[in-house]
């Protein structure tokens, strides 16, 4: 018997696949839980169009990750921190400073999380921060840090 399932099933597959499985299974154990619905035409035809709202709603996604990547190549941004003797700084800059520089600057939201530092920033100076947008894309943003006065 063919069945969509509506929920990953150990053994089976992922959700939203169509999978072939004994009638007593589906019928005594699938279907009883919800794990899965019969593959009826009309679930076929849902199945589908699920489907492609998914594809279409990851090509916008990628789209716009790719349009904040081209939007970073322009953005310098600007953080002050208060430092000591030799260009140090007192603590280190964050990515949520960095985030929240970006948002305040620019007007690009980038969560802190997807900003990544190869180490901490904990000298006055400009560095390059990678931000992974998702979908394999990634920009960079460019900081400057200065003292504050």
């Amino acid at each position: 018997m063919k069945v969509i399932l509506q929920q990953d099933v150990k053994g089976q597959g992922k959700k939203g696949q169509m999978v072939e499985v004994s009638e007593g299974y589906a019928r005594n154990y699938l279907l009883p839980r919800k794990l899965a619905v019969a593959a009826t035409t009309d679930a076929i035809n849902t199945m589908k169009l699920r489907e492609m709202a998914r594809k279409a709603e990851e090509a916008r996604q990628k789209a716009e990750a790719e349009a904040t990547a081209e939007k970073l190549k322009g953005c310098m941004v600007k953080l002050t921190a208060k430092g000591g003797n030799g260009g140090r700084l007192f603590g280190a800059v964050t990515t949520k400073e960095i985030s929240d520089g970006l948002k305040d600057q620019f007007d690009i939201d980038i969560p802190k999380q997807k900003l990544v530092l190869e180490e901490p920033i904990k000298a006055f100076g400009s560095y390059q921060v990678k931000a992974k947008l998702g979908f394999e894309v990634t920009g960079t943003v460019y900081v400057s840090v200065f003292e504050e006065k």
